[in-house]
């Protein structure tokens, strides 16, 4: 009995898309007053599993919106930058749903290599929380962070980074390195990436092409 039970929960554990979930209940919907207890049982399980895959699926759709939505207000930094003639780089953090710090890209209006977007907004959400600590923030830029802004990420103990485009020539949050989820370090990042990514390569190839 018990190695029946096994079984079956393996089974379902196998059933990983709702068409497959789908195919499973309709088949035994169809033979309902055929089925034993055992089978009842199991078609509980899997229309329990449909909902929660629903849900789930519901939560990351809902999570796109917010993520598009914070992203789109670290682009209105990125545009403060390029008015400047910096190279257009946002950022925002977020703490429970609200904007807590904005930064943009001013190393040369500053004259100071630790100017960019990420390390001012970064310094801003301190004074904000007064605590170096930025627990249970989000952080969003519109490009991939340096290295070292991928290490004061991590030193802030930043728990999410959501990027826009990526950087393949100097990025550090998986294009030239992943510092920011580097298992050898005591803290590590859940990272998004993509988010309105075309929206921050536009701004950056933009930027580039009136350069030259």
């Amino acid at each position: 009995m018990q190695t029946e039970k096994r079984e079956k929960a393996v089974q379902i554990g196998r059933m990983q898309t709702e068409e497959e979930l789908n195919k499973e209940i309709h088949r035994l919907n169809d033979r309902y007053e055929e089925l034993g207890k055992s089978e009842r049982r199991r078609l509980a399980r899997l229309k329990r599993k449909k909902e929660a895959m629903e849900e789930e699926r519901r939560r990351s759709r809902e999570q796109e919106m917010v993520d598009s939505e914070f992203m789109r207000e670290a682009l209105k930094q990125a545009q403060k930058a390029a008015k400047l003639g910096e190279v257009p780089i946002g950022c925002v953090i977020v703490k429970d749903g609200r904007i807590i710090a904005r930064g943009y890209n001013r190393r040369n209006t500053d004259h100071s290599t630790l100017s960019h977007a990420e390390i001012r907004a970064i310094r801003k959400a301190s004074r904000v929380l007064n605590d170096w600590r930025l627990e249970g923030c989000t952080l969003y830029v519109t490009l991939e962070p340096c290295q070292m802004c991928a290490g004061a990420i991590v030193q802030a103990r930043i728990p999410c980074v959501v990027m826009g485009c990526m950087n393949p020539k100097a990025g550090c949050g998986g294009s030239v390195l992943n510092i920011l989820q580097m298992k050898e370090f005591n803290h590590q990042v859940e990272v998004k990436r993509g988010v309105l990514e075309k929206e921050c390569s536009e701004v950056l190839s933009g930027f580039f092409k009136r350069l030259r």
